[in-house]
């Protein structure tokens, strides 16, 4: 007897698809959507360090005869309880999908083999993954190639240990500070989310393939959308949203991600205009599948499915209902595993779930997964270096009196703070546990690079939240006894086997030192009590200081101090980054994603609000203490006189300073003749120039108009979005400009 069509790696894809598809029972087909149990309790260690399969697993195989998609057999964090002692490692864990999905296989009567989705917000989360700067990093860097390599190699990492699909964070858009989850957005702007995020597509996925290669992952873009705008900065919260805004603002990352040929998108957890995303058709059918003609995977956020009962009454019809609206594949739900009985009462057409069922069986192909045990490709090497880098991109200056770099002649250096001898805190929501000894503190990082002779003294001082002060009497005497104190101050999203966990892993409580994180949103902007008096104690002694921020999200910290940084959640190696910008070894290039606010009071704070006449408020400025790209240099650069010439604008830069630095060409627009009201500026076009002391370079930018057309509109160039409100504008004929 001949093979089925679907088994010939020759014959078309798509006959392949769907050979296999009239191949299946009701049953099977519905187990193909289904994505039921979290990835750690389908095995346990053995007392001689291998793995065994769980009941679990087999209970579950044998529901649907196989098995659709599995999420997070690689995930480690104190929600799974998976740490170095018990879970896979980069030698192991291979070995460990291989004998998942021999068994998935066996139990399949047509050998469907499972999907294996990981999470890679910022690396893949797993024991000995590289773990890279968080996204709001990655804005900082306005590098869009830089990032590019880095997602490349967390594509590499997460195939080489037998994983296929990667969750990532990259669609929401940073419109609330208080939000917990602002570190996992790459800025406030819909341009630079969309650059960034046609990036991150063509690193894991590679570009116009129609199978993937095999150090390559299909990637699932979240959230969509709007997740950004929930009222008040809380998780999950309702969002009042109106179409424009979700279209000027919320959407076109995610339209320019599956124009980059995006496999797979999340459904967000909020709802637009009254309807969850999970369940509104008018999102995932009307507008992604039939305008934007995308033909990839739609994911459900976990266990959002089963939310839709609260609309529709039951699980069954929540099932049918987020079926019907455009999602394929559930997570963790149980609605999903009512759709049998969804399509026998006439809820679902089975014509809308076999090609729900297609898209899953179409990525798999897409994979290779039916075509024999293609060889694991070896991991990447040079993570560590390549997620320093990134850190080092975002390191970015916000004030300098002068104190930067530290001066060669230093004799003495104190290094206080509760982020300053620590990595533990630098690496955000959604880490896996380290190795003892991986990366570096800041601390660490002087204490390497500083100059032969320097003294380097350290001091705690206070804890990242409550109000102890015992500590700030010995960083003062530290502090006093020094030429230059470092200061290095934040928050930390670490969690911790303590945490209290909802049923989706995002924190019930804030516990220990969080203060940023999925679930952990915050009503004020303020740092932990303490850090400010540390702050008042050690700029009081006259010794000039330079204060580090290690953050999740933009914090109000006074100007006292000589100098001020922020490198946000840097990862690992981020303490020896910030080392080498503090020196003068390397240049702080990076420039805000994000307005830094004043205080929580005046949010919003954005530099794209509507172009309306306001004033300010009576007992506070309304304007951010730091726009939306500001960043200062060791160096000065000067800019020519703007042109515009076949749709692009061209400027000459001159790094007219003594020292080579990198500045952020940005490009701004200001409408005026439009159908509906502007926004004061928005950024259109941006890119990154290095100049050594005296070179001028001729930088080109092509122009887009972005989603909504205008017929007539000011161009800005600057450095940042204030800086842009005083340049000289030009005039543009917007009729013609690429849209």
């Amino acid at each position: 007897m001949s093979e089925p069509l679907y088994r010939d790696p020759t014959a078309p894809l798509d006959a392949r698809v769907h050979d296999l598809l009239a191949r299946m029972t009701l049953p099977e087909k519905v187990g193909q959507l289904n994505q039921r149990m979290y990835g750690w309790d389908a095995y346990r260690r053995t007392a001689d360090g291998s793995y065994a399969l769980t009941d679990a697993l087999y209970a579950e195989t044998e529901r649907f005869g196989g098995l659709g998609a599995l999420y997070g057999l690689q995930r480690a964090d104190a929600w799974s309880g998976v740490d170095h002692g018990n879970g896979p490692g980069a030698e192991d864990a291979a070995a460990l999908a291989e004998l998942v999905q021999r068994h998935v296989v066996e139990r399949s009567r047509l050998g469907i083999p499972a999907l294996f989705v990981e999470e890679v917000p910022h690396g893949l989360m797993a024991l000995d993954g590289t773990v890279l700067p968080v996204n709001l990093a990655v804005g900082g860097t306005w590098d869009p190639e830089l990032y590019e390599r880095a997602a490349a190699h967390a594509a590499a990492e997460l195939r080489a240990r037998g994983g296929h699909v990667a969750l990532v964070s990259a669609l929401d858009i940073a419109r609330d500070p208080r939000w917990g989850r602002t570190e996992e957005c790459f800025g406030e702007d819909p341009h630079l989310a969309a650059r960034l995020t046609e990036a991150l597509v063509r690193g894991m996925q590679g570009t116009g393939h129609e199978y993937f290669a095999a150090d390559k992952a299909p990637v699932v873009l979240k959230h969509f959308a709007g997740q950004g705008a929930t009222v008040g900065g809380r998780n999950s919260a309702e969002s009042e949203l109106g179409l424009r805004e979700l279209h000027e603002i919320h959407l076109p990352a995610a339209r320019a991600g599956v124009r980059a040929g995006a496999a797979a998108v999340m459904a967000a957890y909020n709802e637009v205009d009254g309807m969850p995303c999970s369940g509104n058709r008018a999102l995932l059918t009307e507008l992604l599948r039939d305008d934007w003609e995308f033909d990839g995977l739609v994911m459900a956020d976990g266990l959002a499915v089963d939310r839709l009962a609260r609309i529709t009454g039951d699980k069954v019809s929540a099932g049918a209902l987020a079926l019907n609206s455009g999602v394929d594949l559930s997570l963790w739900d149980e609605g999903f595993t009512h759709l049998e009985e969804a399509v026998e009462r006439g809820l679902v057409e089975e014509s809308v779930l076999d090609a729900a069922v297609a898209r899953v069986l179409r990525l798999k192909f897409r994979l290779g997964l039916f075509d024999g045990q293609r060889a694991t490709p070896p991991p990447p090497t040079g993570g560590g270096e390549l997620s320093k880098e990134l850190a080092r991109a975002a390191v970015t200056l916000l004030d300098n009196k002068g104190l930067l770099p530290i001066p060669a002649t230093v004799s003495r250096i104190a290094v206080i703070g509760p982020q300053s001898a620590t990595t533990a805190h630098q690496s955000g929501d959604y880490t896996a546990p380290q190795r003892p000894g991986t990366g570096s503190s800041v601390l660490d990082g002087l204490r390497r690079l500083a100059p032969p002779g320097v003294d380097i003294r350290h001091a705690h001082g206070c804890a990242l939240t409550g109000d102890d002060l015992s500590g700030i009497p010995d960083a003062v005497a530290a502090a006093a006894a020094s030429d230059v104190a470092v200061l290095v101050l934040g928050g930390s999203s670490a969690r911790t086997p303590d945490t209290e966990f909802d049923a989706n892993g995002a924190a019930l409580k804030a516990v220990s030192e969080m203060t940023c994180g999925e679930g952990v949103d915050l009503a004020d902007l303020r740092l932990g009590p303490a850090q400010y008096r540390l702050l008042d104690a050690v700029v009081a002694t006259g010794t000039p200081t330079a204060v580090v921020l290690i953050q999740g999200r933009p914090h109000v910290v006074p100007h006292t101090a000589g100098a001020l940084l922020t490198a946000w959640y840097p990862g690992p190696w981020g303490g020896e980054a910030i080392a080498e910008v503090l020196l003068g070894l390397a240049e702080p290039t990076g420039r805000l994603p994000v307005s830094v606010p004043r205080s929580a009071a005046q949010l919003p704070v954005y530099y794209n609000r509507k172009d309306t006449e306001y004033g300010g408020y009576v007992d506070e400025s309304a304007e951010p203490h730091h726009s939306f790209g500001h960043g200062l240099s060791y160096t000065s650069f000067a800019y020519g006189t703007p042109r515009i010439t076949d749709g692009a604008v061209m400027v000459d830069v001159t790094n007219t300073g003594e020292r080579y630095g990198r500045s952020v060409v940005q490009v701004y627009l200001r409408r005026l003749i439009t159908s509906t009201w502007p926004r004061t500026l928005e950024l259109c076009a941006f890119q990154g120039v290095g100049l050594e002391p005296g070179e001028r370079r001729t930088v080109v930018l092509p122009l887009s108009t972005g989603e909504a057309r205008t017929d007539s509109a000011e161009i800005r160039v600057a450095e940042s979005a204030r800086a842009a409100l005083r340049a000289v504008p030009i005039v543009l004929d917007m009729r013609g400009v690429r849209a």
